[in-house]
């Protein structure tokens, strides 16, 4: 139950908050089973328990994906959305044995202990098995949080930590508030809650200072930019009579809204480059020249026996070309030995191949755009990658897959902490939403409704500059959690364990 709650910390309710309050209440849970007999497999099952709930609750659009519109009989996706989820509480499982074998006294020693340690294991989900990062407990601290403002510092997983050494502090200020022990004048100086309290507001302040700090600095002229919506069903986009219709409609969204950089989504085109015709992408090449600037589309690239989900650029710019780098298990790709699921499912274009990890930003409309495709931005050291010399951050995205769910402004939320991480706008360009524009400091300026044909058009600024978290990613904040676990557990007396 406290996992499920702590859903309600993410988009689209927002409550960040709840985050705290969650990974205190497991905090507590965890302490009642340390003492003299260790129950090492009771904590790692409390905190299973705690991420399969948050799992379940949080990502259950994977189900949407399978069923709905993959094809896969619904017993078996409903099976499989279960089984992921089991999976995925494997990491805070390991958290929660962890501490219970290496806490000692100290309630600040068991804060700290608690927070890097789920730091690291939130961490260790974003790389293992290609990584599922979704859910991290920092992307609930995006803005309006004052904990957002150690994002530019330490990124997602140094917003996690202070997050929920937050929940520790506050479960210790709960606690001592309540004490019996706390009745007499004696036992209240003993049990002051003042020093956590302290700390709370420490950490609170902190990143409530480290927000109003800016890391990085506007360069060149505005830019005029037209992010397209076309909002076509994933159930009919990949029908053959329907392509005209989401050529034709692309094609008037870019006419009526005119701007130096038009961005259309992930496989806007729903159909191979060279499928598509000559005089059709002319066509969409005179109108990104009209404001001598250009259109970035979305589109799926042949190449020999290699297909690419890719990224084009028509314009001023001349023909460039992006491809996806970090391919999506199962929705791009097929994993080895799964190929027996895969034929339980329908889902178009699932063999694609990954884009190299080595390419440059795309020079368009004056800028130097680092282009990034559907869950890419989901992985912040894939996004450094391009930094410094990128001046503007931009995601195609085909959210369709995941339909009416919590899928699309989670998202949201996550570009708006990539946004944070590195002091860069972020546009962000969907076939059914969310499309947006997200400034520097993680406020979306402004955004389409959801499942609405349409454009967003606004002016942005590229900026230029590194932040720490540019600078030296995610291990400053995964050494400090090492170390941090070193020295809390350094006390600790070896004793039977039940």
């Amino acid at each position: 139950m406290l996992g499920a709650a702590g859903v309600l910390a993410f988009a689209p309710v927002g409550w960040f908050a709840v985050n705290w309050l969650s990974l205190g209440g497991l905090f507590a849970l965890l302490q009642a089973e340390t003492g003299t007999a260790r129950r090492v497999r009771r904590g790692a099952l409390v905190a299973a328990a705690y991420g399969f709930g948050l799992f379940v609750a949080g990502v259950s659009w994977v189900y949407v994906s399978l069923s709905v519109f993959g094809g896969m009989p619904a017993l078996l996706a409903g099976l499989a959305t279960v089984l992921f989820c089991a999976v995925l509480a494997l990491f805070p499982a390991l958290a929660g044995a962890l501490f219970v074998r290496l806490a000692t006294p100290g309630w600040f020693r068991r804060a700290l202990l608690f927070a890097s340690l789920w730091t690291l294991a939130e961490w260790s989900r974003g790389w293992a098995f290609t990584g599922f990062p979704w859910l991290a407990a920092g992307y609930s601290q995006a803005t309006p949080s004052p904990l957002a403002g150690y994002a530019p510092l330490l990124g997602v997983f140094g917003v996690s930590w202070s997050s929920a050494l937050l929940g520790g502090l506050i479960f210790e200020v709960v606690r001592r508030w309540l004490s019996t022990e706390a009745c007499s004048i004696r036992g209240w100086l003993r049990w002051c809650p003042a020093l956590p309290l302290l700390a709370t507001a420490v950490v609170l302040g902190g990143g409530a200072l480290l927000h109003e700090v800016r890391w990085t600095q506007a360069t060149g002229e505005p830019l005029s930019v037209a992010l397209l919506q076309g909002n076509v069903a994933q159930d009919i986009k990949w029908r053959p009579e329907r392509f005209f219709d989401s050529l034709r409609t692309y094609h008037r969204l870019a006419a009526e809204n005119p701007a130096r950089l038009t961005v259309l989504p992930e496989t806007a085109l729903p159909a191979f480059l060279d499928q598509v015709p000559g005089e059709y992408l002319d066509a969409l090449q005179q109108l990104a020249l009209r404001q001598n600037g250009d259109l970035l589309l979305g589109i799926a690239v042949a190449d020999s026996r290699q297909y690419y989900n890719a990224a084009l650029s028509l314009g001023a710019g001349g023909q460039q070309h992006y491809s996806k780098r970090h391919l999506v298990p199962f929705g791009e790709f097929v994993p080895a030995g799964f190929a027996w699921f895969m034929a339980m499912a329908n889902i178009p274009m699932s063999d694609f191949t990954a884009g190299s990890p080595g390419q440059p930003p795309l020079r368009l409309a004056g800028q130097n755009v680092a282009v990034n495709i559907c869950y890419e931005d989901a992985f912040g050291e894939e996004i450094i990658a391009a930094l410094p010399a990128a001046t503007l951050l931009v995601n195609l995205s085909n959210v369709a897959w995941f339909g009416d769910s919590l899928a699309p402004a989670q998202h949201l939320q996550i570009a708006q902490m990539r946004s944070l991480e590195t002091g860069r706008m972020m546009l962000r360009a969907t076939n059914t939403g969310m499309t947006a524009i997200v400034d520097i400091d993680g406020r979306v300026l402004s955004a389409l409704p959801p499942f609405t044909r349409g454009a967003l058009v606004g002016e942005v600024r590229g900026y230029s500059g590194a932040t720490p978290y540019v600078r030296w990613g995610n291990w400053p904040v995964m050494v400090l959690a090492a170390l941090l676990i070193a020295f809390t557990s350094s006390r600790q007396t070896m004793v039977p364990r039940a």
